[in-house]
């Protein structure tokens, strides 16, 4: 039962004997349809008609009891119950017991034809129950034969359910063994990663250990970084402030520059109509140019009298280049400016340098390296 499915089983006991009693009324069906025409067949005789000779109620007996006695299967327990009669009822088979007159040794042919014809007009019926009895050797032959063929199907089924249990159980046999070469190798990695877990656990004691030592040594790090984090903050503001006072300054720068480029222009073109007598050196129309303009005011007013009477200027110093080849007259205005120039070969007033008191230096030396 372990290879057998259960419903297989009940199906397989009982399918021979619900075909048994199908085969048997099958087989009654056919013998039936198959003997009455044989019957009808070999009990048709019309020489009988013709020449009396012979009785057609003898005749009919005679070949039916031959017919039957060439079935094979009457012997194997096959029961075959033939009557043959007329349309009228009148039984030719079987037999009727009195029929036959035992005084008629010599029949009369005359009669008997006419008999037979009056027969055969009235039409013959032939009729056979075909029984197939139990318990006889054809219907045990047929119930043997079913009853081998599904004990020969349920072998192999059985064969077959027997080689998917043992495929099944190596199978089963194979994956026992896989999952326990996979248990012993998790159970390796479990002790490698408990010995690596005990491993990296000392490490994290010792890193505790060393970072409860370092704490107050890290604080007072960390202190001193954002001191020296704030100083620097510091130093960048001042740096900033610096940068953009340096940006402010050089605006300044290049905007006085650029006004005092437009200045000298100015100044440039005025005083060459205004003062024909007097010449300008570029660097006193540039350091004109940068005066205030209360100094130019006063400048100015030396200029126009040089240009005009250079006798009433009044002369503060003379003034030696390091050659010695030309002397500068140095002229104060207004206490702050200072007007420097000196006559040419044609006897021309030449202005070399204007400035203040804070570029006496600068244009000290200017003058001190004129050739």
């Amino acid at each position: 039962m372990k290879f057998l499915s259960f419903k297989i089983l009940v199906l397989y006991i009982l399918l021979p004997p619900i075909l048994y009693v199908f085969s048997l009324e099958s087989l009654q069906y056919y013998l039936k349809n198959k003997y009455e025409r044989e019957i009808r067949k070999a009990t048709s005789c019309d020489t009988c008609m013709f020449d009396g000779g012979l009785r057609l109620k003898d005749a009919i007996p005679k070949k039916i009891d031959s017919y039957l006695k060439s079935k094979v299967l009457l012997s194997w327990g096959l029961k075959a119950d033939v009557e043959v009669r007329t349309e009228k009822g009148l039984i030719l088979y079987p037999e009727a017991f009195g029929n036959t007159d035992i005084r008629e040794s010599m029949p009369d042919h005359i009669k008997v034809a006419a008999e037979n014809y009056e027969l055969i007009s009235q039409g013959i019926i032939v009729s056979v129950d075909v029984i197939a009895d139990h318990n006889k050797p054809l219907s045990n032959g047929i119930l043997a034969v079913y009853i081998l063929i599904f004990s020969g199907l349920l072998y192999f089924y059985y064969r077959a359910g027997v080689r998917k249990a043992a495929s099944e159980e190596d199978h089963k046999n194979k994956e026992i063994e896989r999952l326990t070469e996979h248990e012993k190798a998790l159970a390796y990695e479990k002790e490698k990663l408990a010995a690596e877990f005990s491993q990296m656990k000392g490490i994290l004691e010792t890193e505790k250990l060393k970072a409860s030592k370092s704490e107050d040594q890290l604080i007072d790090e960390i202190v001193s970084l954002e001191k020296k984090m704030n100083e620097n903050l510091a130093l960048q503001n001042e740096q900033k402030d610096e940068i953009e006072s340096l940006k402010e300054q050089i605006r300044l720068y290049e905007k006085s520059k650029i006004q005092s480029k437009k200045d000298f222009n100015v100044a440039h073109k005025r005083f060459r109509n205004l003062y024909k007598n007097l010449i300008f050196h570029d660097r006193a129309l540039a350091g004109f140019s940068d005066l205030p303009d209360e100094l130019k005011i006063k400048g100015e007013e030396v200029i126009h009298q040089l240009n005009d009477d250079p006798d009433l200027v009044a002369i503060k110093r003379k003034v030696f280049t390091k050659k010695g080849h030309q002397s500068v007259l140095e002229v104060v205005f207004a206490y702050k400016g200072r007007l420097y120039f000196s006559k040419t070969k044609e006897n021309r007033i030449e202005i070399l340098m204007i400035g203040d008191k804070n570029s006496q230096n600068k244009d000290l030396e200017f003058i001190n390296n004129l050739t």
